[in-house]
């Protein structure tokens, strides 16, 4: 019994510091605290986000080769969900950090349940979802 009761009182309060931790998000304006490994952030990105996104086409997710300074929710060609078309962000390394940190928190109804919690791993992505943006830019001009 007196197991029961510890593993009650323990999973109540993990419960209570995954529910508070929900509720804190960044700023906006935060710069990052962690700096970001792009050749390490392909290869997580094909692991962590590859399931859903490419840089180059759209599939379950919207494509990402233009990431960095596009407002969300604008990838041509995509059905976004109405929380993204009607959030007012652009992208940027504090935006992102959020929305990978935790979607639903900043655009709640969003279809992306999945969250990146590893700092530098987000890091790491934003990087290399930077560098991304800044090549097809180049190769625009």
């Amino acid at each position: 019994m007196e197991n029961f009761i510890l593993t009650v009182a323990a999973s109540l309060a993990l419960a209570g510091a995954v529910v508070e931790g929900q509720n804190k998000s960044p700023s906006a304006d935060a710069p990052a605290t962690v700096s970001g490994d792009a050749q390490r952030g392909e290869t997580l990105y094909q692991r962590r986000c590859g399931a859903c996104h490419s840089i180059d086409q759209n599939r379950i997710g919207p494509k990402h080769q233009n990431t960095f300074g596009s407002k969300a929710g604008a990838v041509e060609g995509f059905a976004y969900s109405k929380a993204l078309k009607e959030l007012d962000v652009v992208w940027n390394e504090a935006t992102l950090d959020e929305w990978l940190q935790n979607p639903g928190a900043m655009a709640p109804g969003t279809r992306m349940g999945f969250r990146l919690t590893d700092e530098q791993e987000r890091a790491d992505i934003i990087a290399y979802l930077r560098q991304v943006s800044e090549a097809s830019a180049a190769e625009t001009e």
